[in-house]
């Protein structure tokens, strides 16, 4: 059954004739009646008198009101889709972690609100493997987030690489780790760490490297924001790395110190106390103009200030 055919049949029963029916619609008369039997023979009754006038049949007159509603639930359908493509979508949900949140995000959400005031945008922050999953489940538009390529790796996801940063050591401005300009990971690992929730990319990426060396990360406080680390981290023993975004704050504070960590080569060729922070979307949300306009935003304004 095809959306053409119930058009036809609604047109012949409002008209009461082929030859209007036709007119209507733009197609010949045969077409029309072409149409029609063809509707009939999947449903398996005739749906008109074929008199001087076409009339209704018990079947057709059972049928007319579900025909009305599955046409009209495809025009409204219709129209929905057109007014997405033109940019009339009711809200823009982004997930990203907390350091895009607060330091590049702002001047991209107001840009984004000037262009798009009637669009409700939703700014979640969420650790990197979490934002990726609620973006796979549908849940969200768009991700700014750690890269993992386990699951950025297919062919919906469109990723776009905004920046490398560093990870770096945190820890009190009188600990012991304070005499080092470079911490080595075995001096790293005697102490005990404050790392991020399950979830967090950076998490796993300090796990891994842990293991890698053959060191035991002793993992004694799960937080989930730069603040709550600083906090911990300047009443005394406990450490956390954390990547340069993270760590502005605490170069311009006297109870904290950062320190550098030894610079080691991964099985890529590459510095392995780095990570990379990527926008994810999924290829047909990317023809969404209010999403190509978010995503160009985040893109032009990263690069300047990477510059």
């Amino acid at each position: 059954m095809r959306v053409e055919q119930l058009q036809a049949f609604l047109s012949v029963a409002e008209t009461g004739s082929f030859q209007a029916a036709a007119r209507r619609c733009g197609f010949t008369q045969s077409t029309i009646s072409r149409q029609i039997q063809a509707l009939e023979a999947e449903v398996g009754l005739a749906l008109f008198h074929r008199t001087a006038q076409a009339k209704l049949t018990v079947a057709g007159e059972c049928f007319l009101p579900r025909a009305q509603r599955i046409c009209q639930e495809w025009q409204k359908a219709l129209e929905e889709l057109t007014e997405l493509l033109e940019g009339k979508q009711p809200e823009l949900c982004v997930a990203a972690i907390h350091s895009v949140c607060n330091y590049y995000l702002p001047p991209i959400l107001q840009k984004f609100c000037q262009k798009y005031p009637e669009v409700q945008l939703r700014v979640t922050t969420l650790g990197s493997d979490r934002a990726l999953k609620v973006l796979k489940d549908g849940l969200v538009d768009l991700a700014i987030v750690m890269n993992n390529r386990f699951l950025t790796t297919s062919p919906e996801m469109v990723v776009e690489i905004l920046y490398n940063e560093s990870i770096k050591l945190l820890m009190a401005a009188n600990h012991p780790l304070g005499q080092y300009e470079t911490v080595p990971l075995a001096e790293l690992a005697k102490y005990p760490q404050v790392v991020f929730k399950d979830g967090y990319g950076m998490q796993r990426l300090v796990q891994d490297k842990f293991m890698q060396q053959g060191h035991n990360l002793k993992a004694a406080l799960e937080l989930n924001s730069p603040e709550a680390f600083r906090g911990v981290v300047r009443l005394g023993e406990m450490i956390a790395l954390l990547p340069e975004t993270a760590l502005w704050d605490a170069y311009h504070d006297p109870t904290l110190a950062v320190r550098s960590l030894p610079s080691e080569i991964d099985a890529e060729g590459k510095d392995a106390w780095i990570r990379q922070v990527v926008m994810v979307t999924t290829r047909d949300r990317l023809q969404i103009p209010p999403i190509q306009t978010f995503w160009q935003l985040v893109r032009e304004f990263v690069s300047v200030q990477m510059r």
